[in-house]
């Protein structure tokens, strides 16, 4: 069986982890987070590269034929350079994320904000992006690094999370926004207070989907019903809300095998998506 790749500073990527887990069906999965120093949006661009190096080597010990990063930071750094050193040297098929603001621009009435981090914001890749589809200028951008920490604490909501976001937005105009580009695999975990925030019609857009579908393509996954080819099925649209069976999964942290404390975390970080499914707050 096909052995994928999930790599994120910490346990945001599980986000991801859990869209392949609804999507796709005959592959394993490794996932690596790099809870030893995570968040990565404060730390300089050398020490994400080496972070985000160093869970690549770690990875390909593992046997995966692809690798996703489930994380936007180090996508928005290492991704370039990591292409051309392991593609060349490996055939390694790397999918990063980038916020999601082209399918925001598409679909958006009013003004979009892309929350972030504060690398993330800062770097060219993001900046070249927005230049390239947002012709009208509709773009706005906040950096939220407060939220990773609140997400590695599994602190979702309260009152604490949710006077951290209006004090970030406090001079916006909330009413001028259509959609916010969650543009950091740790912010899904909060779209119900961003809809506290924004109000119940706001679109909120993450790059999940993109990034599962991409993989998909990458593996020449099939449609459900057909049998031949490689071996992996997208699961049918109807199963997606359902509680995912989850495949056989490796689970890392900075390098060593979780432990059950660790584990269980994890298992409530999926259990976290599942609420919000459940209770309609994480679709549009």
């Amino acid at each position: 069986m096909l052995k994928i790749g999930v790599f994120d500073s910490g346990m945001g990527g599980i986000s991801v982890l859990n869209e392949c887990y609804r999507r796709l069906d005959g592959v394993s999965y490794v996932f690596y987070a790099d809870t030893d120093n995570v968040p990565y949006g404060d730390k300089s661009n050398s020490q994400i590269f080496k972070y985000t190096k160093n869970a690549f080597d770690f990875l390909l010990g593992q046997g995966v034929s692809a690798i996703v990063i489930a994380c936007n930071t180090a996508t928005s750094v290492a991704v370039a350079r990591l292409r051309s050193i392991y593609y060349a040297r490996e055939g390694l098929s790397i999918i990063g994320m980038e916020p999601a603001v082209k399918p925001a621009v598409e679909t958006a009435k009013k003004r979009i904000m892309v929350t972030a981090t504060p690398v993330t914001l800062r770097e060219a890749k993001l900046k070249n992006l927005i230049d390239k589809v947002d012709s009208l200028h509709r773009v706005d951008m906040m950096p939220l690094p407060g939220l990773v920490k609140f997400a590695e604490k599994e602190q979702f909501e309260g009152d604490e999370v949710e006077a951290y976001l209006r004090e970030c937005f406090e001079d916006t105009d909330v009413e001028k926004y259509s959609s916010v580009v969650l543009g950091c695999t740790h912010f899904v975990y909060f779209k119900p207070v961003f809809r506290k925030i924004f109000g119940n019609d706001i679109v909120l857009i993450d790059g999940a989907e993109g990034t599962v579908r991409h993989l998909g393509n990458l593996l020449n996954a099939n449609s459900p019903d057909d049998v031949y080819g490689s071996g992996i099925t997208l699961k049918r649209a109807e199963d997606y809300n359902k509680l995912p069976v989850y495949p056989e999964t490796e689970y890392f942290m900075s390098g060593r095998f979780a432990t059950d404390d660790e584990k269980a975390h994890i298992g409530r970080m999926h259990a976290r998506i599942q609420k919000m499914i459940d209770d309609g707050s994480f679709f549009n």
